[in-house]
């Protein structure tokens, strides 16, 4: 992708969380843009980083290991994002700043256990299944509290709040009921440190950082469209 382009598409979404979060009275910077950047070359990610975003947000772990490698030379924060199966715990430990998509004390117990002493504690969200679909991945909201105690215990670990993809609508509405559904849930649980909501994805980030969104995951916006 070109700079021109991606600079323009950057900016645009910038001022698009910049407007949604003073239209409900918070501050802009309130909101990090994580750029979802699976699929992407290394040369985008570096471009993106040279425009300025640091965050970055990957699925798929041999893909994310690579870049991870290419680019560092750069002050990236790097997080996972996608499904993790047991034996790709260690390189997510290792390799990671966050991850955001646990949702079994089984994984937590194993990415603290696999965290280098060396680094920061790995920063986590847990994935919240907040619409109940059976094809979701994601923690109950009645299970919930249960598994946040368990993993804000672990040594390694800095819980730092819930992460949600909820079905998707187009009506605003619905959008903002899922994701104040997490908002609550977040407020409910009685553990000190929670200050993150990973919520909001391109189609839906104003509904998101309406509820109280501190990270957007956004792919499309930033570069394109996948091929």
């Amino acid at each position: 992708m070109n700079q021109h382009q991606l600079s323009d598409n950057i900016a645009k979404l910038t001022c698009r969380v910049s407007r949604a979060a003073q239209k409900n009275q918070r501050a802009p910077e309130a909101v990090s843009i994580l750029a979802v950047s699976k699929t992407r070359p290394a040369e985008d990610i570096r471009t993106a980083a040279e425009l300025g975003l640091t965050q970055f947000g990957e699925n798929y772990l041999q893909e994310a290991l690579d870049k991870i490698t290419q680019l560092q030379d750069l002050d990236l924060c790097w997080h996972f994002i996608g499904p993790i199966q047991s034996n790709k715990t260690r390189a997510i430990a290792e390799h990671f700043h966050w991850v955001h998509s646990v949702d079994r004390l089984k994984i937590a117990r194993r990415l603290s256990e696999q965290r280098p002493l060396s680094l920061d504690p790995l920063q986590i969200c847990l994935q919240v299944n907040i619409s109940g679909e059976p094809s979701k991945s994601g923690v109950s909201l009645e299970a919930l509290p249960e598994l946040a105690a368990a993993v804000a215990s672990l040594p390694n670990l800095q819980l730092r709040g819930l992460m949600a993809i909820p079905a998707a609508s187009d009506d605003p509405q619905v959008q903002r009921r899922a994701f104040r559904a997490l908002r609550e849930a977040m407020s409910e649980l009685s553990l000190p440190g929670l200050d993150t909501l990973s919520m909001g994805m391109s189609g839906d980030l104003e509904a998101a950082i309406a509820e109280g969104a501190s990270i957007v995951r956004v792919g499309t916006d930033i570069f394109g469209p996948r091929g």
